[in-house]
Formats: C-alpha cells, sequence, structure tokens
C-alpha cells in the first residue's frame, strides 16, 4: 500500500502537482490570499481513495483515465462538469460517476472538499458478468447518478470503511487476501449504486449448467485456492461455466454463495493457524489479516459463530 500527502498554499506548486497526480488543470484563486490545497491518497490495487481540500477555484480538463472515477461531495461545489454532452453540478452529499473510463470531461471545482475513489473497471468484471449474448463485453456503467439515495448512502459508506479501516492500516492493506476482497466489495457496491450493464438473472443455459458437478469444480477451486486472491469470475472459469450460472448453482445446492463459501474455507485455515500457535508472537490480528479477515470484530463474530468459543481463546489453547 501507498501513502500521498500534499499540503501547499502555492498556486503554482498545487496545479503542477493536480495536473501530475490527476490530469491537467487550470488553477484561479476564488479570493485574495486564499489558495490552499489538502490532499491525501491512499492507494492498494486497482484502488486509490483520495481526499482534497481546496479552498480556491480551479478548472480541470481530464483525458480519458481508464478508470472509474467516483466523487463524494462533503462541501463546496462541483459546477459545469461536462462528458459527452452531458451537463450537472454536484453539491454537498452527491455522489457521482465523473465519467465513463474511455471518456474525457471538464468542469470546474469551487473552494470544494471532497473524496476521489478511482478503481480499474475490470473489478467489475470479476464480480459480474454481462449479458450472454456479448460474453466478452466488459461490465460498464450507464449513468453517472445513482438509481437511488439509499444506494449512494450505502457506497458512500463502503469508501469510507475501506478509507478508516483497511487503508489506514499499511499493515492491513498491504496483505493480498485483503485487497483481493475490499477491491471486489467496491466494485459490488458500485454495481449495485448505478446503472450499469450487468446481468444478474440466470438465463435458461445459466439454469443448465448450474448442476452439482459445477459445484463440486467450484468448491475444489476454492479449496485449493484459498490462500491466494481469487475472484467469483475465476472460480466461473474453473467450473466452465458464467458467473450468474454459479451463483444460481450455490444457491440452488448449497444455500449459499461463491463467497461466503471461500470466507468460510479460510475461516477454517486461520482457525487450523490459530490452534498450531505456528510462533510466540503470533495474534489474532495477524491470523486474520493474512486469511483476508481485515475487521477484528467481525472476524471474532464469525469464528464464534463457527467454533463455539473466541479466537483469542483458541490462541490461548
Amino acid at each position: 500500500m501507498e501513502s500521498l500527502v500534499f499540503d501547499s498554499d502555492d498556486l503554482q506548486v498545487t496545479e503542477e502537482f493536480l495536473s501530475h497526480a490527476y490530469a491537467r488543470m487550470t488553477i484561479g484563486s476564488s479570493r485574495p490570499g486564499a489558495g490552499r490545497a489538502k490532499v491525501r491518497r491512499d492507494t492498494m490495487p486497482s484502488v486509490s481513495i483520495d481526499e482534497l481540500d481546496l479552498d480556491f477555484d480551479m478548472s480541470y480538463s481530464v483525458n480519458p483515465l481508464g478508470k472509474i472515477c467516483l466523487c463524494l461531495m462533503r462541501d463546496g461545489t462541483i459546477e459545469d462538469h461536462v462528458f459527452q454532452g452531458v451537463r450537472d453540478t454536484f453539491g454537498p452529499g452527491d455522489l457521482v460517476s465523473f465519467a465513463p473510463p474511455d471518456l474525457p470531461y471538464a468542469g470546474r471545482v469551487c473552494s470544494a472538499r471532497y473524496n476521489i475513489t478511482m478503481l480499474d473497471p475490470a473489478l467489475l468484471d470479476q464480480v459480474a458478468a454481462t449479458d450472454a449474448s456479448s460474453p466478452l463485453q466488459p461490465v460498464r456503467l450507464t449513468g453517472h447518478r445513482p438509481h437511488s439515495e439509499a444506494a449512494a448512502r450505502r457506497l458512500g459508506s463502503t469508501i469510507t470503511y475501506l478509507r478508516d479501516h483497511v487503508l489506514a492500516d499499511p499493515t492491513i492493506a498491504g496483505e493480498p487476501l485483503i485487497a483481493s476482497t475490499s477491491g471486489q466489495l467496491l466494485a459490488a457496491s458500485v454495481l449495485a449504486t448505478f446503472p450499469n450493464t450487468a446481468r444478474t438473472d440466470p438465463s435458461a443455459q445459466d439454469r443448465t449448467d448450474a448442476h452439482s458437478a459445477t459445484v463440486r469444480r467450484a468448491v475444489a477451486y476454492i479449496d485449493d485456492h484459498a490462500d491466494q486472491p481469487v475472484t467469483v469470475a475465476e472460480i466461473a472459469a474453473a467450473a466452465h461455466v458464467t458467473v450468474r450460472a454459479l451463483q444460481y448453482a450455490f444457491r440452488r445446492h448449497l444455500d449459499t454463495t461463491p463467497l461466503a463459501r471461500l470466507r468460510e474455507v479460510r475461516l477454517a485455515h486461520a482457525h487450523r493457524e490459530l490452534r498450531a500457535k505456528a510462533a510466540d508472537d503470533t495474534t489474532v490480528a495477524a491470523v486474520a489479516a493474512r486469511w483476508g479477515f481485515h475487521h477484528p470484530g467481525r472476524f471474532a463474530t464469525l469464528y464464534r459463530a463457527a467454533y463455539g468459543v473466541g479466537p483469542s481463546d483458541t490462541l490461548r489453547g
């Protein structure tokens, strides 16, 4: 995981930094003597979360970033945001997608404090798929505004959670399994928030493919790869079915989901490691993180439900 912190009241230095960190921008102070910029960026594979506090006005013109770029407004406004003929203005509380990853956009920030979350579009393909008639087409967002205020709040909470409980701790964010599950969590939350091309209902072929052999192949893949970053799309490929068929098969035969099964297997590995007490300095938090559990309280709850005791009790013997 990497972090970047910037703090300056020199508009020229700020313009150079923002143009390098994001895209070409032109800054003009909105008030005499005002012009302070504070930026913090935390990153993990395929995801970055930035907090920006800009005490001035600036225009921006951004070439295609190749990233899904989400903006969560806290204070101030972003005005005349334009992409592909669409023009909009954003204020406090708004959560939007700036533009499709392959399109340029432009606008003006007016003394604003906001969050920018960027993620690799391929993450959407790891948790969903398009219609079977065009299986090679990537999943895309088709609207820049959330389909409901409730969905926007849930995505905002997910972003805040990842910022405060995953990226805030380099040890946690540096664990490969946590980076993988966090990226998939964010992607699933984005798809649940914005209109998109993902197909969630199983087709007739998906229902035909959702047999017990599919589940056996998928479970075998999960068991063999639980110690590695694993996506739903990879499990589906190993089972030779679509993501929708895989999810339908798990619901039909096991009354669970592929990722829930993966979590159970990883929990079992964590249980064995805690019992083994591999080293004198073994800690519950370290074992949990190594197996993809980034929230100690949530890990303890899952562990107690599965084994009847807390993880600390197992570690102490």
